[in-house]
């Protein structure tokens, strides 16, 4: 299928690791441009060399308000097509264990820079009647996993935000969807079973094996698995698609609503 998305522009955040990679790479293989943002500069450069003409960066932490005004100024008066707003995940701990301030860390770095990056990019896309807006959250928003409170319950925000500004946009011929990922074999997975290893004792690979199990398909997804859909919504085949939460977690979620 042509995706229909050569030379669009993209923003991709945490384009140097795991789905944000992934992502990006698939983008620039569709013949897309992309804004990598990502913490290490190193490594956005040897992004940047697998596609010099197609790639530029940021290097910054994408929930810092200074980055957002860099990518305002690298944008331009270019037209901007998407954006992949994705960035880490909080530390997998339980209800007991967190404190206040693990609560407002989780505010900051799940939802607060999100409503932020989108009120300011969000009117260039509207202006120009067409954008593609991507979420990379969690499954967890759909049914919660042990040790994640923190995630499972700003993320859930996120979803909560996305929706109502989906349909209070929906006639501007931008869309927002959210992509609910499950157990991939990217290095955030890596938290949660050394999580359940500390609480039980078990080796990190007999967690992880274990863990393995649980899901219908009995294997762990791949960033490039994940990066198909997020293209594919990123481009115009995705118009009558919006304020979705969608999953991607080999068929772990349970609910008829998964």
């Amino acid at each position: 299928m042509n995706l229909q998305i050569e030379n669009q522009l993209f923003i991709v955040g945490g384009a140097t690791s795991g789905f944000g990679k992934a992502i990006a790479k698939q983008l620039v293989e569709e013949g897309a441009r992309v804004i990598a943002i990502a913490r290490s500069e190193d490594q956005l450069r040897e992004l940047q060399t697998t596609a010099p003409k197609q790639i530029e960066w940021i290097a910054g932490d994408i929930t810092n308000e200074l980055v957002h005004e860099k990518i305002t100024s690298l944008l331009g008066e270019r037209i901007l097509h998407g954006i992949v707003v994705n960035a880490g995940g909080p530390p997998a701990k339980t209800v007991m264990e967190t404190t206040a301030a693990d609560w407002d860390n989780a505010y900051h770095s799940l939802l607060r820079w999100k409503v932020l990056l989108i009120q300011r990019l969000l009117p260039v896309l509207v202006n120009n009647k067409y954008g593609r807006c991507v979420f990379i959250e969690s499954a967890t928003v759909k049914q919660p996993l042990e040790n994640l409170v923190l995630s499972n319950s700003l993320r859930a925000a996120v979803v909560g935000m996305v929706k109502t500004l989906s349909h209070e946009i929906a006639a501007s011929g931008v869309t927002l969807n959210i992509m609910a990922p499950g157990s991939h074999n990217t290095p955030a997975i890596n938290r949660i079973y050394n999580k359940k290893s500390e609480q039980t004792g078990i080796a990190f690979e007999e967690i992880k094996a274990a863990a393995i199990q649980q899901i219908p398909v009995k294997f762990l997804g791949e960033a490039s698995d994940f990066a198909s859909l997020a293209v594919w919504l990123l481009s115009p085949h995705s118009r009558f698609i919006t304020g979705q939460t969608i999953s991607v977690d080999g068929g772990a979620v349970r609910g008829i609503m998964g």
